[in-house]
């Protein structure tokens, strides 16, 4: 009798550990403790915001302790190098790429020198904007007064995302106004405060900025000095589209929809507008585990089908989008390959 129960007790046990095998698996192929390093600096940006959300839900996940560490993305990228195990990896956005693209110093090419990982959401708020009082009511006046040898200052961090949208203007000058180009010229600054108090101080025609950080300024006094309006959102129109009905703020999605292309047309080549989508991912060391990859992806694509994360990201106007690390290389790496097109144009 005792044999029986012993056998029954053994063949349980091992039955158990065959169930729990991929989980301890999983677990065993990340550290207890996930540090992500971000590109940014600041605890307030996008990029940390987006961080967060994915960090908690993994630590909820996979029983982890993911921390979201904002060092830059010099610094970001330097820690990933010396992390082969996976206990650091990077989240950040497409300005990954698009420095080195620019040739901005501490960017390499990260398609050579890391891995690709998992896309995790846009951001759709990528936008320009003018002073309320501005005379430029949208970017048709833009473009036709630089055209028209009108100076037109944009405040831009160089290297950057928000360069594109500069680069994107200067191109569309130059389609339809031959030589006028160079009345598109940069104010080269740094964090979103900076570019704001340009446009305050009326050192700038038009800035950079978003619909998260600058929609508050969009609400004030037409005659206050720190009122804007928006006048171009870069994001794709399908992908504005997904955002929540109510936008942000007091900002409908369908009044952001009217600063988008095609209500909004920056063209690239007289045929076709310019609309770029800012997307969040992760950054692996080269020669990372792939258990570690493999169970980020895991664990990621759980989370976005059991489907609380969507309506945590569109709460602050994200937009949910997971693609694994294999699909993601290709995806991006062609989407730089494109973006590279229109620098190297402009240069």
């Amino acid at each position: 009798m005792n044999r029986l129960v012993l056998k029954f007790v053994a063949s349980t046990l091992a039955a158990s550990s065959l169930l729990a095998t991929p989980a301890a698996a999983e677990q065993k192929a990340l550290a207890d403790n996930l540090r992500i390093v971000i590109g940014s600096t600041s605890t307030g940006g996008d990029t940390y915001q987006v961080s967060a959300i994915v960090a908690e839900a993994l630590s909820k996940k996979l029983g982890i302790n993911a921390k979201v560490d904002p060092v830059g993305p010099t610094a970001a990228l330097q820690a990933i190098s010396k992390s082969a195990d996976g206990s650091t990896v990077m989240l950040f956005h497409d300005q990954s790429y698009v420095g080195n693209l620019y040739g901005v110093r501490g960017f390499p090419d990260i398609f050579k020198e890391y891995k690709i990982g998992p896309t995790v959401a846009i951001n759709p708020g990528d936008a320009f904007l003018v002073p309320a009082k501005s005379p430029y009511k949208n970017m048709e006046d833009v473009i036709q007064a630089a055209g028209h040898d009108k100076r037109i200052r944009v405040a831009i961090q160089p290297g950057g995302v928000s360069a594109l949208g500069y680069t994107a203007l200067k191109n569309a000058v130059e389609v339809r106004f031959p030589g006028k180009e160079g009345n598109v010229v940069p104010v080269n600054t740094g964090s979103q405060a900076d570019k704001n108090q340009l446009l305050f101080d009326g050192n700038a025609d038009l800035i950079n900025g978003s619909v998260q950080a600058n929609e508050q300024y969009t609400r004030l006094p037409a005659d206050d000095q720190k009122a804007m309006r928006f006048v171009w959102i870069t994001a794709r129109q399908q992908t504005l589209q997904q955002a929540d009905p109510e936008g942000l703020g007091q900002t409908s999605r369908e009044q952001l929809l009217n600063y988008a292309t095609p209500a909004v047309s920056v063209t690239l080549d007289g045929k076709k507008n310019f609309a770029f989508d800012k997307e969040f991912f992760f950054i692996y060391n080269a020669d990372i585990k792939p258990e570690a990859v493999a169970a980020i992806d895991k664990a990621l694509a759980d989370i976005y089908a059991e489907g609380a994360i969507q309506g945590t990201l569109k709460k602050s106007f994200f937009i949910p989008n997971f693609m694994p690390a294999k699909d993601a290389q290709t995806y991006l790496k062609d989407k730089a390959d494109e973006t590279r097109k229109l620098i190297d144009k402009i240069k």
